[in-house]
């Protein structure tokens, strides 16, 4: 594109120079022409007024000297023969045209230019006292004919040459400044093509390339979303194995002794082993909010029963000690079933990992006006740093846990609008809220909504008032 440019601004340039040049130039040459001769026809017309009173070749002479043309030997009189000359034509000067040049003006009685040698000459008829016709002839050299126009022409030259490097230069510059984004927009998707996510395009440039800048900038963006996306399901995908996983471990180690068990109970570890490699393995990118919308809410009393059902299950072979409450009626809230499912089934799961067996647990809904809270809460040993808990990857336990599980409760409760809380439960152990938004629009009423909480609690959950983080 930039040498295209460049040719198409060269020949446009060299068609315009010449276009104006070359006329320029002839006319220039033309007026040098018309100078040179209406200079000579006033050293002529000087001669006139002495040929119409004397013929007297002595008169004539010192008339013809007395001009700038006859000074310079370049002026000659031709008077034809009369009494006053004695009967014989009388000439002044040199005569450089021909004799048949001469008659020829005497006859059509008008001023003429001949060519003569290494010039030109004007022969000017001049009527004299006697009737007849005089002719004044003045040479006009060559190189005064094209006095000037040499120096013109170069200064025409001079300056057309000028205008198409200047041209050529502009166009080369503005060339540049359209290839180099172009070419930067290129290796910026050459580069995002070999796989480097971080390649961008600075915005700059005419305005075209500023917008094809801007939508592959934002394509780049849009690809690493998609990308961060992809990972994160599958890390999501990935936990979501941890449950059955539990089941089978738990199973497991009620099998008792024997190499079948010990074979069965290392097959589990082994498992867990590689669906924790997996998830770490796709843990690399920030996670995104989930989207919601209309139709992806449920019925949470709904998904609490069915997951505590599965749960009870294990919980009563471990002896553990289970309550639930605040479902006993539908509570809608925007967050798609599997994602509320996944959500459970993480924090159930951290329950029966990392607490000891017989350890009791709750879990409890309460519905406000413009939130859910699901709290889940048991008695075991407790999480020593919330905060760090909750950060992506770093779970607190030193089991090998990634930590998703609470990252996964603490997303689907931000796409809502809320958050997750960990704090002490009543049961002596760790207790997680989750503050579930029913709008996107909806401020969170901490007062209003913590003290309704504590007063259904309060009704609800016998002696876990206060509970609340």
């Amino acid at each position: 594109m930039r040498w295209a440019l460049v040719r198409v601004s060269l020949a446009v340039t060299t068609m315009v120079v010449l276009a104006f040049a070359v006329p320029l130039g002839l006319v220039i040459q033309e007026m040098a022409r018309d100078r040179a001769f209406s200079n000579a026809e006033r050293q002529a017309a000087a001669i006139g007024p002495t040929l119409s009173i004397t013929t007297d070749r002595r008169q004539l002479e010192r008339a013809v000297a007395s001009t700038q043309a006859g000074a310079a030997g370049r002026m000659a009189v031709h008077v034809p023969a009369s009494d006053e000359t004695g009967g014989q034509d009388l000439e002044i000067g040199t005569r450089r045209a021909t004799v048949r040049d001469l008659a020829t003006t005497q006859r059509i009685g008008r001023a003429s230019i001949t060519d003569v040698t290494d010039g030109s000459a004007l022969l000017q008829p001049t009527a004299l006292s006697s009737g007849k016709i005089a002719i004044v002839e003045v040479y006009v050299p060559e190189d005064e004919v094209g006095n000037g126009v040499t120096t013109a022409w170069l200064v025409l030259a001079g300056v057309g040459v000028a205008l198409v490097v200047g041209s050529v230069a502009v166009a080369d510059r503005l060339g540049v400044r359209m290839v180099r984004p172009a070419q930067r927009l290129a290796g910026a998707a050459h580069d995002l093509g070999e796989g480097q996510l971080g390649a961008r395009v600075p915005e700059e440039g005419p305005t075209e390339l500023r917008s094809a800048a801007v939508a592959f900038n934002s394509m780049a963006d849009q690809v690493v979303q998609l990308l961060a996306n992809e990972r994160e399901l599958a890390a999501d995908l990935s936990h979501r194995l941890r449950t059955p996983l539990t089941v089978l471990r738990l199973n497991a180690a009620s099998l008792g002794t024997g190499p079948a068990a010990d074979q069965t109970r290392a097959a589990v570890e082994q498992l867990e082993r590689e669906v924790d490699t997996i998830i770490r393995t796709a843990r690399e990118a920030k996670p995104q909010t989930q989207a919601t919308g209309p139709g992806a809410g449920c019925d949470v009393s709904e998904v609490v029963r069915e997951r505590m059902e599965f749960w009870s299950a294990l919980a009563e072979d471990e002896g553990r000690k289970v309550r639930l409450a605040g479902v006993d009626r539908p509570v809608r809230i925007p967050v798609a079933r599997p994602e509320l499912a996944a959500a459970l089934d993480a924090l159930l799961g951290n329950v029966f990992r990392h607490t000891p067996e017989g350890t009791a647990f709750s879990l409890d809904v309460h519905n406000g006006d413009d939130a859910v809270i699901v709290l889940v809460s048991d008695a075991g040993p407790g999480i020593a740093d919330p905060e760090a808990a909750l950060t992506r990857g770093n779970s607190g336990a030193r089991d090998g846990s990634t930590g998703l599980g609470l990252d996964i409760v603490r997303r689907v409760a931000e796409s809502t609008g809320g958050d997750v809380r960990i704090g002490h439960s009543v049961l002596g152990g760790t207790e997680v809220r989750i503050w579930i938004g029913l709008g996107r629009a909806a401020q969170r009423p901490q007062g209003r909504l913590g003290h309704r909480t504590n007063r259904r609690r309060k009704g609800g959950s016998g002696n876990r008032r206060g509970a609340e983080v």
